[in-house]
C-alpha cells in the first residue's frame, strides 16, 4: 500500500527546493533544486546601487513546476517506497523574507505585466536588499514619536529588510512602479495564493508570520499600522494599507486548494490544501522540532534564530529582537526571532571574492581543514561579522565588517578561523539578548547548509556559546517544516496530522551528532569574547563612549598565552 505523502516547497535567495516527504515518519523520499535564472545566481543586481538585490517573480513559478515535477518524478522511480501523485495529500511553502512583490489589483506581480517586465523596482524586493536604510531610519523616528507600541514588537528599530521601508523607497525612486502597484504582498503569501487561485486582493490571505516581524501587524492595536500613520510617512501607503486584512493566517490554516491550472502542471490531485506560507526561518524551526527554551539557529547565507513561548505567558518587550508574534511559528505560541545578516555568505565573501593564495587554494574544505589546526586564541585576530550590516541586536544594516590584529605573518585559515568565530560571537550576543530577558536557553539545535557541512564552525559555536550544539537530522529543514505544515493542514481525514505536536513527533528529529563545550577552548573564548564585545559596542552603540587602546594588546597576550602551551 502507498503511504502519504507531503510536500514542502523552500524558496531561498538563489532557489527553490521541493521536498517530497512521508507524512508517518518523516521520511524525504525525494528533492529537487531548481535554479533561479535571472540576475547573478537568481539574485538582479546593480552595480551602481551595491544596496540593491531582486528577483523576478517569473524564476518562482518556472521554479515550482520544475522542481516539483523533477521530484515527483524520483520519488516515482525511488524504489524504496511506493509513490504515487495521488498520495501527496498538501503543500507547504516557506520563503525568504521580508521580501515583498508589487502587484495590481488581481494579484497579478507586475514584473509579470510586459511594461515591468526588466524594471528591478517592479521585481520582489529581496530580504538582503538594503536600500531603504534611510527610509527604515524614517519610520523608526515617526513611530518613536506617534505609534511607539509599534517599535516595542519589532526590536525598538525598523530594518530596511523590511515590507513599509521598501514600498516607501519604491514610492521616493520609482513613482510609477508605486502608482501601478494596488497592493504589496510578501512571497510567502503570494506562492500559496498563486497555486490555489486566490491571488485576488479580497482573497489572498496573509500570514500571522510575515506581518507580525516585518509588517508591524499585532492584534494589540487592531492589527497593522493605522492609515494616519502611514499617510504621515507618505498618503500612498495609505491605498496599501487599505487592501490588507483585519486579521492574519498561521500556517495551520489553508491559504486555499490546489487550482486546477497547478494541479495539471504538477500532476497532483485539484483541491489539496496548500498552507498559508511563512518564512524559511520559522518553517525551518518546525522541521528542527522547536520547542519551549530551545534555540533554534538556521544557518546559510544568513543565519535566523527562532524561539518559542506559550502565549499565555507574560513577556517582556525584548529590544533589538526582529520581532515578538503570536502564532509566527507555531499556533499558541509567541514566536521571537533574531538573527545575523550575514554568515555563510562572510564565509563565501571570503572564498570566493578575496580568493587567497589564488582560486586553486581557496576552498571552504581546505580552509577548514588548515583552520582546524588552530587553537583559539592563537592567530591573534579579533572580526566584527557586520559584513552585511547587523540585524540584530544593533539593528543597524549600515554596519560594516572589521578585523583586527592582522600581522604580517598572518595566514588565510586564520583569517578564516577568525571569521567563523565572529559569526559565533554574534550568535552568543543574541542568546544572552533573550536570556537577560526572560526567554531561557537551555537547548541550541543548528540547521542549514554551514550547520551541516561544517563541522569545524559547529564546534566553534559550541565553544564560544558554551552551549551543547545539536544538529537537525534532515539537511533540508525548511522544506521539511514546510512539509509538516502541509501534513496539519491535510488533517487526518486525508491521512496527514491533527495539530503540529503530532506532525512534529512523527515528522522531525536530531541527528546523532552533538557538539559539546570543549572547557580549555571556552576558556579561551571567554576573554576573546569580552573583546568582541568591547568593538561591538564601540562600533555598534550610538553615543557609547569607550576606549580601544587595550585590544589590540590583549589579543596579543592571549595570543601568547596559548602559543606557550
Amino acid at each position: 500500500m502507498s503511504g502519504k505523502y507531503t510536500l514542502g516547497l523552500d524558496f531561498g535567495t538563489n532557489s527553490v527546493r521541493a521536498l517530497i516527504v512521508d507524512v508517518q515518519d518523516g521520511h524525504e523520499l525525494a528533492s529537487y533544486i531548481s535554479n533561479y535564472a535571472h540576475g547573478d545566481a537568481g539574485i538582479v543586481l546593480r552595480a551602481d546601487q551595491p544596496h540593491l538585490a531582486r528577483q523576478h517573480p517569473a524564476d518562482y513559478l518556472r521554479g515550482i513546476e520544475h522542481a516539483v515535477t523533477q521530484a515527483m518524478e524520483f520519488a516515482a522511480t525511488d524504489g524504496s517506497r511506493a509513490f504515487s501523485p495521488r498520495d501527496v495529500i498538501g503543500i507547504g511553502v516557506d520563503t525568504t523574507g521580508s521580501t515583498p512583490l508589487p502587484v495590481d489589483k488581481n494579484g497579478v506581480a507586475l514584473a509579470l505585466l510586459p511594461q515591468f517586465a526588466n524594471e528591478p523596482d517592479a521585481m520582489a524586493w529581496l530580504w538582503k536588499d538594503h536600500t531603504a536604510h534611510a527610509e527604515a531610519e524614517e519610520i523608526t523616528a515617526s513611530a518613536q514619536k506617534q505609534r511607539p507600541a509599534y517599535l516595542a514588537k519589532c526590536g525598538g528599530r525598523y530594518s530596511s529588510e523590511w515590507y513599509w521601508a521598501k514600498i516607501l523607497r519604491c514610492a521616493r525612486v520609482a513613482p510609477q512602479v508605486f502608482e501601478a502597484a494596488q497592493s504589496w504582498v510578501e512571497i510567502a503569501d503570494w506562492i500559496p495564493a498563486v497555486l490555489s487561485g486566490t491571488t485576488a486582493l479580497n482573497k489572498l490571505r496573509r500570514g500571522a508570520c510575515a506581518a507580525g516581524h516585518k509588517c508591524m501587524y499585532n492584534t494589540r492595536w487592531g492589527g497593522f499600522p493605522d492609515e494616519a500613520f502611514l499617510s504621515s510617512l507618505h498618503p500612498g501607503l495609505a491605498r496599501v494599507r487599505k487592501t490588507l486584512p483585519a486579521a492574519c493566517s498561521t500556517v495551520a490554516d489553508a491559504a486555499g486548494g490546489l487550482s486546477p491550472e497547478w494541479a495539471t502542471k504538477l500532476g497532483l490531485t485539484v483541491g489539496i490544501p496548500v498552507a498559508v506560507g511563512a518564512f524559511d526561518a520559522h518553517l525551518g524551526a518546525i522541521g528542527a522540532g522547536i520547542r519551549e527554551s530551545t534555540l533554534v539557529k538556521v544557518m546559510g547565507t544568513s543565519t535566523c534564530d527562532i524561539m518559542v513561548m506559550p502565549n499565555e505567558r507574560p513577556l517582556t518587550d525584548i529590544p533589538g529582537l526582529c520581532g515578538i508574534a503570536d502564532g509566527s511559528v507555531l499556533p499558541g505560541y509567541v514566536g521571537l526571532e533574531a538573527g545575523q545578516s550575514a554568515v555563510g555568505d562572510i564565509f563565501n565573501w571570503f572564498v570566493l571574492s578575496i580568493s587567497p593564495g589564488g582560486s586553486e587554494n581557496a576552498t571552504h574544505e581546505l580552509l577548514s581543514a588548515a583552520a582546524a589546526g588552530i587553537r583559539p586564541g592563537e592567530s591573534g585576530l579579533l572580526s566584527l561579522d557586520w559584513h552585511n550590516g547587523n540585524r540584530t541586536v544593533l539593528v543597524d544594516q549600515r554596519l560594516s565588517g572589521l578585523i583586527v590584529g592582522l600581522n604580517l605573518q598572518t595566514k588565510p585559515a586564520e583569517i578564516y578561523r577568525a571569521l567563523i568565530e565572529a559569526t559565533a560571537f554574534g550568535a552568543r550576543v543574541i542568546m544572552e539578548r533573550f536570556e537577560s530577558n526572560g526567554v531561557p536557553v537551555k537547548r541550541v539545535v543548528n540547521c542549514g547548509g554551514v550547520a551541516t557541512r561544517s563541522p569545524l564552525a559547529m564546534q566553534i559555536y559550541a565553544d564560544a556559546m558554551n552551549r551543547t550544539v545539536a544538529i537537525s537530522r534532515s539537511s533540508q529543514t525548511c522544506a521539511l517544516g514546510s512539509a509538516i505544515a502541509a501534513a496539519v493542514v491535510a488533517g487526518p481525514e486525508r491521512g496527514g496530522h491533527a495539530d503540529f505536536a503530532s506532525a512534529m513527533k512523527a515528522m522531525s528529529g536530531a541527528a546523532n551528532e552533538v557538539y559539546e563545550p570543549k572547557p580549555a577552548n571556552v576558556a579561551v573564548y571567554e576573554r576573546l569574547y569580552k573583546l568582541y564585545v568591547q568593538l561591538h559596542d564601540a562600533f555598534g552603540v550610538r553615543d557609547h563612549r569607550s576606549t580601544l587602546s587595550n585590544v589590540m594588546k590583549d589579543l596579543l597576550d592571549i595570543r601568547d598565552a596559548v602559543r606557550s602551551h
